[in-house]
């Protein structure tokens, strides 16, 4: 099956007063139709600017430097801005991590999901203001036609998630960006958004690159994972694998540092467990594995030359020279 979107060697870069930053490095995914991918990381990693790339949503003082972004065979990157704007929104939405500061305030949700409809559709007011309640009785809004009235201020922080999966979903995309969708909601209603992406991916043979820090929700939502660090790809696997026998120094670090498991008997005293050390910064880069500085397994070759993405079994892939796969 053909891939749907296949990043290749990506690069996205900025230009500040310190100096260029790498936020994306060198990164290469692919995903099918259907198929579901968990970015994960720490804040900073890369995640976001890796799906503003995808959108070709760059801030002002970045650019993407390299690489190539294939979508069902059609470099993005080429396309000049009017088709690009065309594919936003009608091919390839984007639900983002704070509902509040992407909707407009003053602009009904309705409007808003309207206004999306009409220029990707080209339906008449009418027929996009059915649509639009339709679309908010799919994600789960009582009284649409009444909701669809309000301010994004008047719902709470589920509704408003709810509002931007229905605008996202309004034109049916072929691929959903999901950043962080359930930050800052509380357990029940993160779990409701989670069912709700999962049940429009299933009806719609969607594509999903779900960007997050939560390995639950990764090993809940998703068939294959790349973990990112410090703006590059250390480690890339079908979940289960990953779960089972992360390979990656990085990998393991945060599997361990996950809240399950606690337990007041084990050497930590029933404390997390934490990765020491600190992310390198990405004006000041170390020459090697940009991990070697908090990596219990680092060796000199670590330090001098930055390890490749290489296959350590079928289908899973880590950037390291002595991957936990290879020791056992």
């Amino acid at each position: 099956m053909q891939m749907l979107l296949d990043i290749q060697d990506l690069k996205t870069v900025f230009t500040t007063s310190r100096g260029e930053i790498r936020a994306v490095d060198g990164v290469s995914l692919s995903l099918r139709a259907g198929e579901t991918m968990g970015v994960v990381g720490e804040s900073g990693c890369g995640k976001t600017m890796l799906a503003l790339s995808v959108m070709n949503l760059i801030p002002a003082n970045g650019r993407i430097a390299d690489g190539r972004i294939l979508f069902d065979g059609a470099d993005l990157l080429s396309l000049p801005e009017q088709k690009m704007r065309e594919k936003r929104g009608r091919d390839i939405a984007m639900i983002f991590q704070e509902p509040m500061t992407s909707l407009n305030p003053v602009l009904r949700i309705g409007q808003q999901i309207e206004e999306v409809i009409r220029l990707h559709l080209h339906l008449s007011p009418r027929e996009a203001r059915q649509a639009s309640n339709r679309m908010l009785a799919e994600v789960g809004i009582p009284s649409p036609e009444r909701r669809a009235r309000d301010y994004p201020h008047q719902l709470s922080g589920g509704m408003r998630q709810r509002v931007m999966i229905a605008m996202a979903m309004s034109c049916r995309p072929r691929l959903l960006l999901a950043d962080e969708p359930t930050t800052a909601l509380d357990v029940t209603t993160q779990a409701q958004i989670l069912n709700l992406i999962s049940y429009l991916q299933a009806k719609n043979n969607m594509a999903v690159m779900l960007i997050t820090h939560d390995l639950g929700v990764v090993a809940q939502m998703t068939q294959k994972v790349a973990v990112m660090y410090a703006g590059k790809v250390v480690e890339l696997a079908p979940a289960d694998k990953l779960f089972a026998r992360p390979a990656h120094p990085y990998t393991i670090g945060l599997i361990e540092s996950r809240p399950a498991g606690c337990d007041a008997s084990d050497e930590n005293g029933g404390y997390l467990k934490t990765i020491p050390g600190t992310v390198p910064s990405l004006y000041n880069l170390p020459p090697g594995c940009r991990f070697a500085d908090r990596c219990a397994r680092v060796q000199d070759v670590c330090r001098r030359q930055e390890p490749s993405l290489n296959e350590v079994e079928k289908e899973h892939f880590a950037a390291c020279y002595f991957p936990l796969n290879m020791i056992h």
